[in-house]
């Protein structure tokens, strides 16, 4: 058994800055929590190099490749979102909430971390159910009576998941125990990779369509995706940073986790249909609903569910291209729609509403604001030369490749619509004519709004976002070996 601290600082850093947050003064705590995000990242690059000669095992945690990819987007993207609360909580009154926000911000973090290093699939299970517990009061941190329904709904819609979730678990370990394993030796990943020969067939079949229903439904996949846009569009901005940015692919990270048992029990037939059957559907939903959408923070919630359709998609392909694509489209999205959330969050701010039709000529009004915005638009959108390019190019091929050429051309044709949307809707923001009368809108996520003048430093961690999706799109430098590496541990369970 071999142990590092860096694969405790991505636990013990966020719990730190909690701490901070509960004892010190608000901007000390705001920028304890930066430097705990950034620590995740940094404890995420450290595991990299170093489980290049092995995973590291430490009782119930466990890092590989996989584990340190996924450590460096949480604390990418958790970057980009507190840096951006710093300037979020600074632009608002304050209030006696802040703390408790501050606090439940880094317990969401530890939890999403926790997540992606355990070996043991049931502390998963928790990690996840704890990311549900923690998020459910930040979605609702404004009391409103919007912010509070989409409180509920997630909290409803999520918990029905996890527990779909749980009974997928449960038959997992009932195959291992039924395998001859004992104990919490039953669900870690390490050994059902190693005994998948002797897990009954049956049971693995059952829990494979659980857990995609079940962890599915907190990745915002159809048909389970009802809570995504309320949640997203209610929470402070940098809180939807983090659950579109990162939340969304740590519970897909499970279905990837399974994904490597189930495929070694039954084939690579099952899940494929099951992940393709979610992934035409969520593709199929988010364009529909783009078309028609008139908040632009519902319209960001429903860009996510578009890009884990994505996910899906390249994850049913399978290989080792559409794998790393896979990968790289999580890390490319994350750093997006950390950007996207964020500047909306400022454009509410400065607005005074969410609504489109409320928001015109923000080039001409805002311009710092509407480049980083626009830029972070056209990143979701997959233009060059940001890395979602590279990557959904990288899952056609692959589909292509695997004789999924019909999954392929629905899939993109889908994408074409959603993509069509989201340029006419942004263009209108960027390009339409100014509104000289910024309309207050009772339900916007600032209850200042429209008195507050942005400053160049709340620009800055948007720019830095922008410049790391656009540097991963030209060239992956010692990201592409760890890229390459996680997508063995998946295919091959090693």
């Amino acid at each position: 058994m071999t142990r590092t601290p860096a694969l405790y600082l991505p636990l013990a850093a966020p719990v730190a800055a909690a701490v901070i947050s509960a004892l010190l003064g608000r901007r000390t705590a705001a920028w304890a929590g930066v430097g705990a995000a950034a620590s995740v990242l940094a404890a995420g690059a450290w595991l990299a190099g170093t489980v290049r000669g092995g995973p590291i095992v430490a009782g119930l945690l466990r890092a590989d490749a996989l584990t340190a990819f996924m450590l460096i987007v949480v604390g990418a993207v958790a970057t980009i979102a507190c840096w951006a609360g710093v300037h979020h909580l600074a632009d608002e009154a304050a209030a006696a909430t802040d703390r408790r926000y501050l606090i439940l911000v880094q317990l969401f973090i530890t939890a999403m971390s926790l997540a992606v290093l355990a070996d043991n699939l049931g502390l998963l299970w928790v990690a996840v159910e704890a990311t549900t517990i923690v998020t459910a009061f930040l979605v609702g941190h404004r009391r409103s009576r919007a912010s509070v329904e989409a409180a509920w709904k997630y909290v409803v819609l999520c918990s029905v998941g996890i527990a779909i979730a749980f009974l997928g678990t449960a038959c997992v370990y009932a195959a291992a125990v039924a395998a001859g394993a004992h104990g919490s030796a039953a669900l870690n990943w390490t050994n059902l990779t190693g005994q998948a020969a002797d897990l009954d067939p049956d049971l693995m079949r059952l829990a494979a369509g659980l857990l995609v229903l079940g962890f599915g439904t907190k990745a915002g996949l159809a048909p389970m995706h009802a809570w995504l846009p309320d949640a997203h569009s209610q929470a402070p901005a940098p809180v939807s940073a983090l659950m579109s940015g990162v939340l969304l692919s740590v519970a897909f990270y499970a279905i990837l986790r399974y994904k490597t048992i189930t495929d070694a029990v039954l084939g690579h037939g099952y899940t494929r249909t099951l992940l393709l059957v979610a992934a035409l559907a969520s593709l199929a939903v988010a364009a529909a609903l783009l078309l028609a959408q008139r908040d632009y923070k519902r319209m960001l919630a429903y860009s996510s569910i578009e890009h884990m359709g994505l996910v899906a998609l390249g994850t049913a392909i399978g290989g080792r291209l559409a794998i790393t694509a896979v990968l790289l489209h999580v890390l490319g999205h994350g750093l997006s729609k950390a950007v996207a959330f964020c500047g909306a969050g400022q454009l509410v701010t400065a607005t005074g509403s969410s609504r489109l039709a409320a928001v015109r000529g923000l080039a001409a009004r805002y311009p710092a604001l509407a480049a980083s915005f626009g830029l972070a638009l056209l990143a979701l959108l997959g233009l060059p030369p940001f890395s979602l390019f590279a990557s959904e190019l990288g899952i056609a091929r692959a589909g292509l490749a695997a004789g999924q050429g019909w999954v392929i051309a629905a899939a993109f044709a889908l994408v074409l619509v959603a993509f069509a949307a989201v340029a006419r809707h942004g263009g209108r923001i960027l390009l339409g004519p100014p509104d000289p009368t910024p309309t207050i809108d009772p339900a916007a996520s600032a209850p200042t709004a429209g008195a507050i003048r942005l400053r160049p430093a709340a620009i800055t961690p948007l720019v830095i976002g922008l410049v790391a999706a656009a540097a991963l799109g030209i060239s992956l430098g010692p990201l592409q070996e760890l890229l390459q590496a996680a997508a063995t541990t998946i295919l091959l369970g090693r």
